[in-house]
């Protein structure tokens, strides 16, 4: 292959890279955005939340683009694949990031219609944790750290421990008032979409020790059991 040639590639692939990130830093400031109306009760934040999930959506859609455009042309092999390919699967992750943070603001929609309920506090906790690792593994991503990324991915059941307990908090708090059900099947709701934000940062730290090594992890994911104290 001429200098000119693997030089050119090698733009495409760092530019890939570039816009992943530029992608991932949509989906953080989703993430972010998406609590902060549900503690601060904003429903302009939410709206702007489900307005800009757009710009996720067709950042995704631009380097599927790029990639099947640089599997057809370059036909990329051994690390040059992978780099390809974990671009491909990050995006669909941060896809997914997006959606659930224009879930999460719809609900934050509907629950500032009603009186203030102290569990959101619990709520702003878990999200903060999974907000956390969904930047801890972007950074990694960006800097091919596949030490920071198995920090998150050791972390997984962190996130679902709070879940957990905040699924048990909930549920306490139906059975006491009646009175508060709606609003906290609606915090249960979001709850569970940013233990799914989790998910998605997990599979993300997956796809970067895929990146780094070659090699899928095969070890079980740690996880947090419903029933665990």
């Amino acid at each position: 292959m001429a200098d000119h040639t693997v030089k050119a590639f090698t733009e495409e692939l760092d530019a890939l890279t570039q816009d992943v990130a530029r992608m991932g830093g949509l989906a953080e400031a989703a993430v972010n955005n998406s609590l902060a109306a549900v503690v601060r009760r904003d429903n302009e934040l939410a709206q702007l939340v489900m307005e800009r999930d757009a710009r996720i959506d067709a950042a995704q859609r631009e380097i599927e683009k790029k990639a099947v455009k640089l599997f057809a042309l370059r036909q990329p092999m051994a690390g040059d694949l992978r780099v390809v390919l974990t671009a491909w699967r990050c995006a669909t992750e941060l896809e997914r990031v997006g959606d659930l943070a224009k879930n999460i603001a719809k609900r934050a929609l509907i629950l500032n219609q009603a009186e203030p309920i102290q569990l959101t506090r619990s709520v702003d906790r878990i999200g903060r944790i999974a907000a956390e690792h969904l930047k801890q593994v972007l950074d990694a991503y960006a800097n091919k750290d596949v030490d920071a990324a198995i920090s998150v991915w050791r972390q997984d059941d962190n996130i679902d421990a709070h879940y957990n307990s905040l699924f048990r908090e909930l549920l306490t708090y139906m059975i006491e008032d009646p009175r508060t059900i709606t609003p906290c099947a609606h915090l249960l709701f979001i709850a569970k979409n940013i233990e799914r934000i989790g998910d998605h940062g997990t599979n993300i730290a997956e796809h970067i020790h895929f990146l780094v090594t070659g090699e899928e992890i095969t070890t079980k994911r740690p996880r947090a059991e419903l029933d665990s104290d």
